[in-house]
C-alpha cells in the first residue's frame, strides 16, 4: 500500500502529464451512455466501479464511498493514461471539491486531483491538512515530496522523505530518498542503496517492485549501463502491472537506444494515452511507417483541442512534438520555456535545452543550464547540450 502511493505520486508528477477536460461533465441521468471504455462487464474493475457508483448514488453524502470511487478512477487514469477518469473522479467528489472540513482521505484524493491540474499550491495545502489531521499519513508525505521534486525544491523533498521513516517501511523510505539523491548528483550511491534494499525485500508487492525497478532502470541508464537498465525495465514489465509511466519510460529508453521497432511493438495498442501516442509517433516516424502521418495528425488535433480549452497541462509533451516531429524549434522553445515556469524536473530541463540548442538561443536555456549546475544532476546528454549552448556565446 505504501509503495503504491509513492509510485503514483512520483509517476504522476514525472512529467508525463496528460491533457484533461476543463471541468467534469455531469450526465443528465444515470442511464445516459457517455462512451464505452475499454473495461468489459466481466472485468473485476468494472464490477467494483459499478458497485461503488451504486453505493454512492444511494448515499451521496458518504465521503468514504466517494473517496474510494474517486481513488479508483484516479488509479485507472495513472495505469491507462486515459484522462477521462480524472473527470469522473472529480464528479464523484463534487460536493467536497471546495469544502474545508473533510476527512484526511478526502484531502489526499482531492490533492491528487489538484496536482494533476497543476494546482500545486492547492494540492500542497490539501496534503498539509491531511497531515495535520493524521501525522502518520505516508500518502500525504509522499505526494508532498513528489511536488517538491517537480518544483526543484530538493531540501524540502528530502525532509519529507526523512519524515517518512517514522511511519513507513524501510523500502518505502529508501525509495523516496534515493529519488532525491539520484537527482542531486549522487546517482551511483542512490542506485546502490535502492538496489540493496530491494534485494532485502523479495516479498514486496508487485506495485512496490515496479516503482523501484523503474527508478533503478533510469539511474542505470544515466550511469551508462544500458544492459542493466533494460533488465530492470523488463523485470518491471514482467510483473504484469498496467502502468502508463513505466511504458513511457521504457519507450524513451528504447528510442534513445535507437530501437524504434520495439517501441512500435510495445505501444501500438496504447493510443488512448497522449504520452504513449507521442512515443509511438516518434518511433513510427523514425521507421518511416505509413501510419506515422496519422499519429502525428492525431497528436496535432489533441493539442489543438487542449489549446481551445486553454489548458497548459501538456506543454513539455507538445514541445517535444513540435521539436522532433514538426521540426519547429521556435514553437518548441516557447512551449518548453513556459513549461519550465511550473515544472522543473530533468525531462523538463532536457526539452528546454534541446529546443534552445535547435533554435540557437542560449539565453532561453539559461534557467535549465543553471538548474543543471545547481542540482548536480548527472546525465551525459543534458550536459552535452548545455556545453554546446555555452559554446554559442564564444
Amino acid at each position: 500500500m505504501f509503495q503504491r502511493l509513492l509510485r503514483l505520486a512520483f509517476a504522476t508528477l514525472s512529467c508525463f502529464v496528460l491533457p484533461v477536460f476543463a471541468a467534469p461533465y455531469l450526465p443528465a441521468s444515470d442511464s445516459q451512455v457517455l462512451e464505452r471504455l475499454p473495461i468489459s462487464p466481466a472485468n473485476p474493475v468494472f464490477r467494483e466501479l459499478r458497485a461503488l457508483r451504486t453505493e454512492l448514488a444511494s448515499r451521496p453524502a458518504d465521503a468514504e464511498v466517494a473517496s474510494k470511487l474517486a481513488g479508483r478512477y484516479f488509479d485507472l487514469a495513472m495505469a491507462e493514461g486515459d484522462p477521462r477518469y480524472i473527470g469522473y473522479a472529480e464528479a464523484a467528489l463534487r460536493p467536497w471539491m471546495s469544502s474545508a472540513s473533510i476527512p484526511p482521505d478526502l484531502h489526499i484524493i482531492r490533492g491528487q486531483l489538484r496536482q494533476y491540474r497543476h494546482d500545486f499550491g492547492g494540492a500542497l495545502g490539501d496534503f498539509a491538512a491531511a497531515l495535520a489531521k493524521d501525522p502518520s499519513s505516508t500518502g500525504a508525505r509522499a505526494w508532498r515530496a513528489a511536488i517538491f521534486m517537480v518544483q526543484a525544491r530538493y531540501d524540502d523533498a528530502r525532509s519529507e522523505c526523512v519524515a517518512l521513516a517514522q511511519h513507513a517501511t524501510e523500502l518505502f523510505y529508501t525509495g523516496c530518498l534515493s529519488y532525491v539523491e539520484a537527482t542531486t548528483g549522487r546517482t551511483r550511491s542512490a542506485y546502490d542503496s535502492l538496489a540493496a534494499i530491494l534485494r532485502k525485500n523479495p516479498r514486496a508487492s508487485a506495485s512496490s517492485k515496479l516503482w523501484n525497478l523503474t527508478r533503478l532502470a533510469e539511474m542505470a541508464h544515466r550511469l551508462g549501463e544500458p544492459a542493466t537498465a533494460e533488465k530492470h525495465f523488463r523485470d518491471a514489465l514482467s510483473l504484469g502491472v498496467d502502468d502508463n509511466f513505466l511504458l513511457a519510460a521504457f519507450a524513451d529508453f528504447l528510442l534513445e537506444e535507437n530501437r524504434p521497432a520495439e517501441v512500435v511493438a510495445l505501444l501500438k495498442d496504447r493510443t488512448r494515452s497522449d504520452t504513449l501516442l507521442l512515443r509511438l509517433a516518434l518511433a513510427e516516424a523514425a521507421l518511416k511507417l505509413p501510419t506515422a502521418p496519422k499519429r502525428i495528425q492525431a497528436l496535432e488535433d489533441r493539442f489543438a483541442e487542449a489549446g481551445l480549452r486553454k489548458e497548459q497541462l501538456h506543454l513539455q509533451e507538445e514541445a517535444r512534438f513540435r521539436l522532433q516531429l514538426k521540426q519547429d524549434p521556435s514553437a518548441a522553445l516557447k512551449l518548453a520555456s513556459e513549461n519550465w515556469k511550473a515544472q522543473r524536473e530533468p525531462r523538463d530541463a532536457g526539452i528546454l535545452l534541446s529546443a534552445a540548442l535547435a533554435a540557437r538561443d542560449r539565453a532561453a536555456a539559461q534557467p535549465a543550464i543553471d538548474w543543471l549546475e545547481q542540482s548536480g544532476f548527472e546525465d551525459k546528454r543534458l550536459r552535452r547540450d548545455a556545453d554546446a549552448l555555452k559554446a554559442l556565446a564564444k
